[in-house]
């Protein structure tokens, strides 16, 4: 008798800013590739957030970074027709593509584990969907927080990993080149793309 769980395909939903996507997102995506057996990932517009660059660049530049990743199962691919700024309806997009005898898991990093009870349709969402934690410098996770989206009806497991200390944020601001992968860094070059590049070319 076959074990009906060890045949369930898992498939891991991570949408991100990329606002521009960095080494530390380069390691998480490696990280994931190992666990899960698809790893679908998607530029994000974030309701919460302001975004300096349009989706079109972020998109591009993820896309770059996507191909610079090797990996054993080569499973981890850019599926930008994911992006809404609902993510439950992510999820119902993502149940279009591969069906619903999946198993999803929902990517999000520690700085949005406090937003989640506000995002739209929150509860639905969490019993739709697992959720992986990344912890991310300067966002502890916090018990208070987690035990709300369990209240919601929310699964969560917390990834044992370490992504490098940079952060979007800070290259925006200070053009940090430890931030990015060298062919994202170009792009940025290319395209000129954030302020901070412009101040660098200056000095």
């Amino acid at each position: 008798m076959t074990n009906d769980k060890q045949q369930v395909t898992k498939i891991a939903l991570f949408g991100t800013s990329a606002d521009p996507p960095t080494a530390g997102h380069k390691t998480i995506l490696q990280w994931l590739s190992y666990y899960y057996d698809w790893v679908a990932v998607w530029a994000s517009d974030n309701p919460f957030k302001f975004h300096q660059t349009p989706l079109e660049h972020r998109t591009r530049m993820l896309r770059l970074l996507i191909s610079t990743i090797e990996t054993p199962e080569n499973n981890i691919g850019l599926h930008q027709s994911l992006s809404s700024p609902r993510t439950l309806e992510t999820v119902e997009k993502a149940t279009e593509i591969w069906g619903t005898q999946v198993a999803y898991t929902l990517v999000i990093g520690s700085d949005l584990v406090s937003q989640i009870p506000r995002w739209y349709a929150s509860q639905k969402l969490l019993q739709s969907v697992q959720l992986l934690v990344i912890p991310r410098p300067g966002y502890p996770i916090e018990k208070g927080e987690l035990e709300e989206l369990w209240r919601l009806g929310g699964q969560c497991a917390i990834a044992h990993i370490e992504p490098p200390a940079v952060s979007s944020t800070t290259y925006r601001k200070q053009g940090d080149s430890e931030a990015v992968t060298p062919p994202i860094e170009d792009y940025i070059h290319q395209e000129q793309l954030y302020a901070c590049q412009d101040a660098a070319a200056t000095q």
